[in-house]
């Protein structure tokens, strides 16, 4: 038998890639142009930075008002007409009870600054302490008003103006409570509240028994 000629059985892959008709070919598909990426929105509980205002929109600093001196506040004047409240007690429970008094003002809003008490009879502590330094820096804590001030009636005359004016009849003669009340209502703005035995200060100031 003739042997036949292998060439054409020769596989395809020796004969390189079958070339695919143009025709058959699928264009590929063009990718869409990313737009403009958004901006990520701020994550929760940490807000952005803030920017300063442009310098046309910012207040202008009042450099006048800056530059003037503010002026010390006035020592309210005494008023005639300020309330009187009284609250019995003795000689030795006068202190405790204005102490109370003092107390009872500052839970209900009063500033300290705003509260004088003056006693008749022994000094309370803090006067004694504090002119243990000397009357110089006594007194300058009262001019400063930034806490309750406790004046003895022999100095009470010295002491200013103050909405409140409470007054411990705890010792001395009749003729010191009789002083130190009167300088009291002198020096009361809106209340002047006296702690002590109804007998004795109900004559000073006016009220009955």
């Amino acid at each position: 038998m003739p042997l036949i000629p292998e060439e054409s059985q020769i596989h395809e892959s020796a004969q390189g890639p079958r070339a695919t008709p143009a025709s058959s070919r699928t264009a590929p598909t063009p990718r869409p142009v990313p737009g403009p990426r958004p901006a990520a929105p701020p994550r929760p509980g940490r807000p952005g930075p803030v920017r300063p205002a442009p310098p046309a929109q910012r207040t202008p600093r009042d450099v006048t008002a800056a530059a003037e001196p503010v002026p010390s506040k006035p020592a309210a004047p005494p008023a005639a007409g300020a309330q009187v409240q009284l609250i019995p007690a003795t000689v030795q429970g006068a202190l405790d009870a204005a102490e109370e008094a003092v107390d009872l003002l500052l839970d209900s809003g009063r500033a300290p600054g705003d509260v004088l008490v003056i006693t008749t009879g022994e000094p309370h502590p803090w006067a004694t302490h504090e002119l243990s330094f000397g009357e110089a820096s006594y007194w300058s804590l009262h001019d400063a008003a930034d806490d309750v001030f406790y004046a003895d009636a022999a100095v009470a005359a010295r002491a200013g103006a103050r909405p409140v004016v409470v007054v411990a009849v705890n010792g001395g003669s009749e003729s010191v409570s009789a002083s130190a009340l009167a300088v009291a209502r002198s020096r009361a703005t809106a209340l002047l509240i006296v702690c002590g035995d109804p007998q004795r200060i109900n004559p000073v100031t006016g009220k009955g028994a």
